[in-house]
Parts: structure tokens; sequence; C-alpha cells
């Protein structure tokens, strides 16, 4: 390009520059088609990509509502605001009267002598710690002060388990108190000197840990190291607040949760329509703007699929149960017609929903699936096959690259030599007519 620039028009008064742009416009259309076709096809792959992921989802979310924990979804109350109750979708319905005996406590030692907080000599330099559950007694280093002990003890790399603090009880005197960082009967500790025969500071009150009871019905007592219950009954957690008093008493009750059933087959209702959505945007004909997947007839199929989902080839309906399709092409979901037919008969609702092959949940997981299989599916076919078409059109171009190049080269080199051409002739025809205009003069 320099070179050109250099000699652009210097003996022919050309702009060989501009003349060269314009041809390499020239070569360069087929590439400019290349490029805007693959421009479009990128664009179709990422339509793709995004519709495969949402159909993808689609698929997962439907096999999660075909699981039987899906349609078990109860809930939990509590008849006492200090007894509070959560149910898992393992839990069934039922009822349960619950008695609180106890609470659980942590193990606390409140030592009886005050002392000064950076007092040198109040405290062991190593003090024993014996957690009284079979494991081997621990001696923690400290600088003898109270505060070191503190230390010491809430050091996490000591792994005590246990939390001690300094309660100023007067002037620069200080009580220690130490508590187990859990609650229940597992919990006790005692703290002396190192060789484990003399009281620390005077020794302690001491609050023994212990563990949570209820007595469940009349007679079937459960205990916990904490105020939690896990699994109670199946499925069932109980939670006592801290300081409920003993012969508090609940009644659970269980109860089957129509609210999440009806929830969740909404949620799928409006999966699919988003699918649609999406499907009916990209692949939108006619007036206006042509979608980037106008005319793909995997992908309506796609939506055919989806949207025959409603209907499960025995010759009924969904629409008994809220669920048809409307004028639009999209699915509506009666609520009150669905809660209706699950109050009616729960069991008959969750099998004309997810009956293998002709219930509507296994049909939508279904297409889903023959769309977004990650192999075999629709959609996954066609995204590879669009990829693969970009890159056959990336080396087209590239290659178009370095055929341009050369015939940028070569014009040059044509133009710079039709210069070259120009001055060395018009040097020539100033020479000759010097020596003409000699001979005229000489005779």
């Amino acid at each position: 390009m320099a070179g050109s620039a250099s000699i652009s028009g210097l003996s022919s008064g050309l702009d060989t520059a501009s003349i060269i742009e314009q041809f390499m416009q020239l070569e360069a259309a087929p590439q400019t088609r290349l490029k805007s076709r693959l421009t479009s096809e990128k664009s179709v792959l990422t339509t793709l990509q995004s519709l495969n992921t949402k159909v993808a989802a689609l698929a997962t979310s439907a096999a999660a509502l075909l699981k039987p924990a899906a349609w078990n979804a109860v809930t939990a109350t509590s008849s006492e605001a200090k007894v509070a109750v959560s149910a898992a979708t393992t839990a069934g319905p039922g009822s349960f009267s619950l008695r609180v005996d106890q609470t659980a406590l942590s193990h606390r030692l409140e030592m009886a002598t005050a002392v000064g907080a950076s007092t040198a000599g109040t405290v062991p330099t190593t003090v024993r710690l014996d957690r009284l559950d079979g494991t081997p007694a621990v001696d923690l280093a400290t600088d003898g002060t109270l505060n070191g002990l503190v230390k010491a003890i809430n050091d996490p790399a000591n792994a005590t388990g246990l939390r001690a603090t300094a309660v100023k009880v007067g002037t620069d005197q200080y009580r220690l108190v130490v508590e187990a960082a859990t609650t229940g009967a597992a919990g006790d500790f005692t703290l002396t000197d190192a060789v484990g025969s003399t009281d620390l500071l005077g020794g302690a009150t001491v609050r023994s840990g212990r563990d949570a009871q209820v007595t469940v019905g009349d007679s079937v007592v459960a205990t916990s190291s904490s105020n939690t219950f896990a699994d109670l009954v199946p499925g069932v957690t109980v939670t006592l607040a801290d300081g409920t008093a003993g012969g508090t008493t609940s009644q659970v009750v269980l109860a089957r949760d129509p609210a999440a059933t009806t929830s969740a087959v909404k949620a799928l209702v409006d999966a699919v329509n988003s699918a649609l959505a999406d499907i009916d945007s990209a692949s939108r004909t006619g007036s206006g703007t042509r979608g980037p997947l106008a005319g793909d007839t995997g992908v309506r199929s796609v939506r055919d699929q989806l949207l025959n989902s409603v209907f499960p080839g025995d010759g009924t309906t969904l629409a008994d149960l809220g669920i048809q399709t409307d004028r639009s092409g999209r699915l509506v979901l009666d609520e009150k017609a669905l809660r209706k037919a699950y109050d009616t008969d729960p069991a008959a609702l969750q099998a004309r929903l997810t009956t293998p092959g002709t219930g509507f949940v296994d049909r939508v997981r279904a297409a889903a699936v023959t769309a977004s299989d990650r192999v075999t599916g629709t959609l996954t076919t066609a995204i590879t096959g669009r990829t693969a078409t970009i890159d056959r059109l990336d080396d087209n171009v590239e290659a178009w690259d370095l055929r341009l190049e050369l015939r940028r080269t070569a014009l040059t080199r044509q133009f710079t030599a039709l210069e070259t051409a120009l001055n060395q002739m018009s040097s020539q025809s100033s020479w000759l007519a010097g020596q003409l205009s000699s001979l005229s003069t000489g005779s």
C-alpha cells in the first residue's frame, strides 16, 4: 500500500490507489456474501442454543414432577407457637399430640473466684480440659492470666468446643464463664489444673448439659441433643423454642397441600407456554421481520409435540382437570378445576397427569427430551449442523482473506509497473525532444 501511494498518478495522473480499492471491492464481493451468511448462521445458532436450554430445563422440571414425592406435599401446623414444625415431601397426612418434657441445655461452669483480667499467676499456665465423654483430656497453655485462659479456650486451633467469657463483676474483677458450644448431656466437661486435681478459680457453679425430651401421644418418649427433633415422625421436624416450659403441649396436624400441587402444575404449564412463545418468535413468517428460524420444520415439530402433550392420545382430554389449549396455540390452566379434581381424588389426579405415555406431565417430559437430548435431540442435531456450517464458513472467509491479499499485491505491482513504464517513456520523450531541438539549431 505504501508503495502504490507513493507512485499513484506520478506519470499517468491517475489515482491508482483509488482504482485498486475499487477493484478490491469487486473482488471481495463473494467474501462479503460469505460474511453476511456467517452472521445469519451465528444468529440462528444462538437462537437454537437458547431454545434448547429452555426445553432441556422443561424436561428436567417435568421429570421432577413425575416423582411421587412431588405429589405428597403436606403442610404442617402446630397449635403451640413455641413448638415449630416443618414437613418434607416424604411426610404423609396425619396428626399427633406432643408434650414438651424439657428443652436442651448446654453444660456451663461459672467460676467462683473473681480475679484481674491481666493479673499474672491467677490461673495455672496449663489448664486441663476433660470432656467426660471418654476422649483424652486436653492441656491448654496459658500465660497465667484470665485473659490468656479465655484466649486459649476460644482459640479455634485448640478445638475445645467451648465458649469462654470473662464477666466484669467489679473494678478490674472478672469471673470466668465457660459453656459448651452445643447443647446436650454429652457436652459435659471439667476444667482443672494440669494434673487434673485442683479446682480452677475457686471451683464452679455447674449447670449440667441435658438433652431435650418430648412425649408423643401418651407414652412415646423421644430425646435430642438439641431442641430440634429431625424426622420425629417420617418427614416431620419439630423444633422447640429456647426456654419452652416443661408440660407445654401442642397438637401437630399434617394435611395435604393442594396449593403446592396446583402451583407445581401451573409452573409446568407456564414453562411450556414460555417455550412455545420462544418458538413462535424465532420462527415468525409473513409480513414484518422474519424470525431466524422461519421455515425450520424441526423447530415447528418441537412446538407441535409440546402442544399436543395436553392430549392423552386415548381419545380423552384434560379439560375436566382444567388443562386445555386456546385459539392462539397456548396451554391454559383453570386452577379452580384442577383444585376441584385434587380435592375429589388426589391419587386419580396424579395418575392422569403422570401415567407413562398418556399423562400430561410424562408427555411434556418425553417431548422435551426428544427435542433436547444431548445426542439425538431435534434441537441438538440442528445445533450440531449449524456449528459445522459456521466452522466451514469461517474457513472460507479466512481463505478469502489470503486470496484478496494476494490479489491486492498483484494489482499494486501492475499499477506500479505501469507508472514506472510511463515515467521511463516520459523521460525518453523528453530526451528525444531535446535531441531533435539541437539538430534543428545546428542545421
